[in-house]
């Protein structure tokens, strides 16, 4: 499957029927970082959930802190990042964004700037990176 650079986020959530409409909730989290907003219009893609029997073989090979229905950050703490900086956040923080639109803030970083992080805290929705190398 091909995911678009434009994913701003990626969760599972429940279609809730509503008379002649249908809702999806978008996790508090997800306005709370800054991917989405509230009030503003996002196109959304639907993926079909896996089979029964895929799902059960994925829970029996996570541990019981993961949640498999979640995807997980595609970063790791002490892991080295080359990113642009995209934009900067209500804080005055650079902000870049990975696979799947995943987000790494990024202290003291520029829009337009290229750095080389070290990732120091991993989030479910976000990472910080520290600057170790300011251009490459």
């Amino acid at each position: 499957m091909e995911i678009s650079d434009k994913l701003l986020c990626l969760f599972s959530a429940k279609v809730d029927s509503d008379g002649d409409s249908f809702t999806i909730e978008v996790p508090r989290q997800e306005i709370e970082t800054g991917s989405v907003e509230s009030g503003e219009t996002y196109r959304v893609a639907l993926i079909a959930r896996e089979e029964e029997e895929e799902t059960s073989t994925e829970t029996e090979a996570t541990t019981t802190t993961e949640t498999p229905s979640e995807p997980q950050p595609p970063v790791e703490t002490g892991e080295t990042r080359y990113v642009e900086i995209e934009d900067i956040g209500k804080q005055g923080d650079g902000i870049a964004r990975v696979e799947r639109g995943y987000v790494i803030i990024v202290p003291g970083a520029d829009v337009g700037e290229r750095v080389k992080v070290e990732i120091t805290e991993v989030k479910s929705n976000f990472a910080v990176g520290e600057i170790i190398e300011d251009t490459f």
